[in-house]
C-alpha cells in the first residue's frame, strides 16, 4: 500500500452534499458534479460544472457554472456525442437533459419513472443513445430526440441502484439491486427491438427476461463496473462491504441463457461499511477504485504480484460518506472522489 501522501485538490459546496461525478470525455479539465441539499432526503439539487486548473501550486478546482434543480440529483452522465451536452437523474423521477451553454433550464425533460432515479449512463459504442435506471425497478432506453423511452425493461421487483452499457457490446447491460443479483440483459433479442415511433407497446409493457442472473450477495448490490478491457469481467459491490470481481462468460457457460449462475474470481475485503462506488480504472485491466460510507476512497490491485498487497491506496480525507468516484479518462492515476461532506477531491495515486 503506498505510504505516500499528496494533498488533493478541493471544491467545497456548502449546503450540497455530492452524490455522482463524471469526467467530461472530450475535455480533459472538466468534471459534472450531481449533488443535494440534506444529504439527498429532502429539498433541491444543484448540477455544478467543475473546471481543473494547473499551476506551480498544483491543481485547483473552480464552479465555472451550476443549475438548480427542484429536487436532489442523484447521478450523471455525459453525452458521447455532443460535448456541452449531459444528463441527470433526479429524485422526483425526471431524466434532464442539459445543455452547458446554456445559463438556466434543461433542454429536455423525461418523466416516466415512478420512482426515483437513481442512475444514467451513455453508451459509448451506440452514441447516440443512454439508460436510466430507477426505484421503480425499470431500466429505460433513452435518446435525446425522442420524447419517450425506446423501451423499459423490467429489471429487478425492486430498486435498480445501476444499470450499465457495456463497454465491449452496444447491445448488453449489466443491473444491481436490492435483491442481491446482477442481472445482464442482451437487446439483440427481437423481443427489445425499439417500437416504431407510433407504437407504445414498450411504454405500456416492460420487458424483463434477463439472460443471465448472477446471485451476487445477500443484501443489497449498491453498484457495479464494467471492466474496460476485459469484455465480460464486472466488479460489484454493496451493503456486505465485499467488493467481488464476476467472469460472466464463464457464468453464461455454466448457467446456459437465461439461467442463474455465477463465478466469482476475487474477493476484495477492507472497507469498514458499505461500497457505495466501484470503477475500473480506464487505463489499466487490473486497477479498481473504490468509494465507501467508511469515509474512504480506496484503490486496489485485483491481480497483484507474489508478495504485494491487493489493497494499493487509501484515500481518507473526507468527513462523511463518500458515495462516487471516477478516473480521469484522459491522465492516468488522477483519480476524483466526492462525499456528502460537500467536498470534491481530486488526487493522484
Amino acid at each position: 500500500m503506498s505510504n505516500v501522501r499528496i494533498p488533493p485538490a478541493v471544491l467545497q459546496t456548502p449546503g450540497f452534499a455530492h452524490y455522482s461525478l463524471a469526467w467530461s470525455p472530450f475535455h480533459t479539465n472538466r468534471i459534472a458534479l450531481a449533488s443535494s441539499a440534506n444529504f439527498g432526503l429532502v429539498g433541491n439539487g444543484r448540477l455544478h460544472l467543475v473546471s481543473l486548473n494547473s499551476g506551480p501550486g498544483g491543481i485547483a478546482l473552480n464552479t465555472d457554472k451550476y443549475y438548480e434543480t427542484q429536487d436532489g440529483l442523484y447521478d450523471v452522465a455525459w453525452s458521447e456525442v455532443h460535448e456541452n451536452q449531459l444528463v441527470t437523474a433526479s429524485g422526483d423521477g425526471s431524466v434532464r437533459l442539459w445543455d452547458v451553454m446554456l445559463n438556466d433550464h434543461p433542454i429536455r425533460a423525461w418523466t416516466e419513472h415512478t420512482r426515483e432515479v437513481f442512475s444514467v449512463d451513455w453508451s459509448n459504442i451506440q452514441k447516440d443513445q443512454f439508460i436510466s435506471s430507477s426505484w421503480d425497478g425499470n431500466v429505460k432506453l433513452w435518446t435525446p430526440d425522442r420524447p419517450r423511452s425506446l423501451l423499459t425493461l423490467k429489471a429487478h421487483q425492486s430498486c435498480v441502484y445501476q444499470a450499465l452499457f457495456s463497454p465491449h457490446h452496444p447491445s448488453i447491460i449489466a443491473t444491481s439491486s436490492t435483491d442481491g443479483t446482477i442481472r445482464l440483459f442482451d437487446l439483440r433479442s427481437p423481443s427489445y427491438a425499439p417500437s416504431l415511433p407510433s407504437s407504445n407497446s414498450s411504454f405500456t409493457n416492460p420487458l424483463s427476461a434477463a439472460v443471465l442472473t448472477i446471485p451476487a450477495s445477500g443484501s443489497e448490490i449498491l453498484t457495479i463496473d464494467w471492466n474496460k478491457y476485459r469484455p465480460w469481467t464486472l466488479a460489484s459491490a454493496g451493503v456486505d462491504k465485499m467488493i467481488k470481481v464476476w467472469d460472466c462468460r464463464m457464468a453464461q457457460e455454466e448457467g446456459g441463457p437465461g439461467k442463474v449462475g455465477g463465478v466469482c474470481e476475487t474477493h476484495l475485503p477492507g472497507h469498514e461499511y458499505a461500497v457505495r462506488k466501484v470503477q475500473w480504472s480506464p487505463h489499466s485491466a487490473d486497477v479498481l477504485a473504490s468509494a465507501s460510507y467508511d469515509m474512504t476512497c480506496r484503490v486496489w490491485n485485483t491481480s497483484p504480484a507474489a508478495g504485494r498487497m491487493q489493497l494499493m491506496h487509501i484515500h481518507d480525507p473526507h468527513t462523511e460518506f463518500v458515495v462516487g468516484c471516477a478516473w480521469s479518462i484522459y491522465e492516468e492515476g488522477v483519480l476524483a472522489s466526492c462525499s456528502w461532506d460537500s467536498k470534491l477531491n481530486v488526487f493522484r495515486i
